[in-house]
């Protein structure tokens, strides 16, 4: 398995404002082919924010995090995303353990 650290600047501390932005986006993420899990992250100070993605494998999560992303993620944030691969061999999640 493959974490994907996604990082960008929010513009606004307005926690409810960008909450509401974000939860305009999951549809996106229901049955995103390889995607596991994910998370949507905001710094304390509500200047940046991101995801960490549980993929099946790099190469989904290499799929999804495409050019056209990229263009994407820079027209809705103001600036190219920071993305950050990590490799994940278990997950303990509560009271099960999953290795990958």
């Amino acid at each position: 398995m493959i974490i994907a650290h996604v990082r960008f600047p929010t513009g606004s501390a307005d926690r409810k404002a960008f909450t509401e932005r974000l939860m305009a986006t999951t549809h996106k993420y229901e049955k995103l082919d390889g995607l596991i899990r994910k998370y949507y992250l905001m710094s304390e100070d509500g200047q940046t924010a991101g995801g960490i993605y549980l993929w099946e494998s790099k190469a989904k999560a290499e799929a999804w995090y495409n050019a056209e992303w990229v263009k994407n993620m820079t027209a809705a944030w103001g600036e190219a995303p920071m993305l950050e691969y990590l490799d994940c061999p278990v997950v303990v999640d509560a009271a099960r353990v999953i290795t990958g």
